[in-house]
């Protein structure tokens, strides 16, 4: 092979994306899809931001989120459970109930995100 022959992603039978460095769906490494991701949206912050809605408490969003679909759909149910709250993913944003910035922009923090928070 030569320097411009390496893998840079492959598919499963499934049409999963597989990292070549580490083989996992979705990539966790360093070095592989993800870590690339890391680094290209390393200067973009995640937006949160508390929005009213017509009748109910309103809604928290979480946009621009670096993020493989599969892991918001995780984190989106990591969120309802702790909270206590709906929730549901449209369009790549994540929408939760009620005003919860505080605690998002705590715990995206703590995973190493930069957070904006909007309004």
């Amino acid at each position: 092979m030569g320097d411009n022959d390496r893998l840079v992603y492959s598919t499963g039978p499934d049409g999963t994306v597989k990292c070549p460095s580490c083989g996992r769906t979705p990539c966790e490494c360093s070095e592989g899809l993800a870590g690339e991701l890391r680094k290209r949206t390393q200067t973009e912050p995640v937006r949160v931001q508390f929005r009213r809605t017509g009748k109910g408490s309103g809604l928290t969003l979480i946009e621009k989120l670096p993020m493989h679909p599969a892991g918001k759909e995780e984190l989106l149910s990591k969120f309802k459970k702790r909270l206590g709250v709906g929730g549901t993913l449209k369009d790549g944003i994540l929408e939760l109930q009620g005003d919860r910035r505080a605690f998002v922009k705590t715990e995206l923090e703590a995973a190493g995100y930069k957070v904006r928070l909007i309004g």
